[in-house]
């Protein structure tokens, strides 16, 4: 059986796996991202996986961006000591084999199409609803990266040209209403707060707030969903996926999140190729994006 090592780099946590053609991982591991020194860490992870295992025929990469697929360099946001930073090159010197890059969630799209809850769609939107607000499409099987790797932004369209700065620069775009640090920043503003006892307020709590009915925590997630729906409805509209899956921490809400955004869309959606595009949940979680690396090595070695 071939193999493709596949990579997943975060803010929080880098990722590895040997991976076969059928999706399943032979060896795999995790360390925590530190916050400096990236790649000596990198470096010893690729080898705890890759010692005494089976051959890889290529790698795949998915990481935090902007990147720029040209020059095969990341700047991770989140990552500050990886500033133009040559993860491609570095990574193929290290294992002297093919390397391909792409965001970590274009590859977040890319796994849910090839295993998860988007498999067998014909075109689809992943959405990564967490921290901040990531996504991917994959058009006929194959990611749509864009000139320099960065296509796929849908966290900062704009649903509101009149709307409040977003820490990208840009105006009213929908991160800075349904991520869960800004759903959290809002219900707070408006009167919320967590139950005594809690270290700190996040979504998590949110989430729990709405589902028991607090009515500011209900409106946080109807005002973040009513947001996510008028970026879904936009992209439908612009490329006609067939199919959104939304994954990150903040899809754990689960029908706080998903009821609201489903009335939204409804609501906001005009067309009937738009109307009937379907949402689902992701089914892979936080292996996604390592599924979406390896399809991406494996595509590499067909292309």
């Amino acid at each position: 059986m071939n193999h493709v090592l596949a990579i997943d780099i975060g803010g929080t946590k880098l990722a590895a796996a040997l991976v076969d053609e059928e999706g399943s991982a032979s060896r795999s591991g995790t360390r925590p991202t530190p916050r400096t020194d990236v790649m000596a860490a990198l470096a010893s992870l690729i080898e705890e996986v890759t010692d005494g295992g089976p051959p890889a025929q290529a790698v795949g990469i998915g990481c935090a961006g902007p990147l720029d697929l040209a020059t095969g360099t990341v700047s991770p946001v989140n990552m500050p000591s990886w500033r133009g930073f040559p993860v491609r090159d570095e990574v193929q010197k290290l294992t002297e084999l093919p390397t391909v890059l792409a965001g970590d969630a274009q590859c977040f799209a890319l796994g849910e199409h090839w295993l998860g809850a988007g498999r067998g769609s014909t075109s689809l939107l992943g959405i990564v609803v967490s921290t901040g607000i990531g996504g991917g499409l994959v058009i006929d099987g194959a990611p749509l990266l864009g000139p320099t790797g960065n296509a796929g932004h849908v966290g900062h369209m704009s649903i509101d040209v009149n709307g409040e700065r977003c820490t990208c620069g840009g105006r009213g775009c929908v991160e800075h209403y349904a991520s869960g640090p800004n759903l959290t920043r809002w219900a707070l503003e408006n009167g919320w707060s967590p139950a005594a006892g809690a270290d700190k307020a996040d979504a998590r709590l949110l989430a729990e707030a709405a589902a028991a009915g607090e009515p500011v925590a209900v409106a946080a997630f109807e005002r973040g969903g009513r947001a996510l729906a008028g970026m879904i409805a936009s992209t439908v509209a612009a490329v006609e996926v067939t199919t959104v899956v939304v994954g990150g921490g903040v899809s754990a809400a689960g029908k706080v999140l998903f009821e609201p955004l489903a009335r939204a869309l409804d609501d906001i959606a005009g067309f009937a190729f738009v109307r009937a595009v379907e949402i689902k949940q992701s089914t892979l979680g936080v292996r996604a994006s390592l599924a979406g690396a390896a399809n991406l090595a494996w595509q590499a070695t067909t292309a």
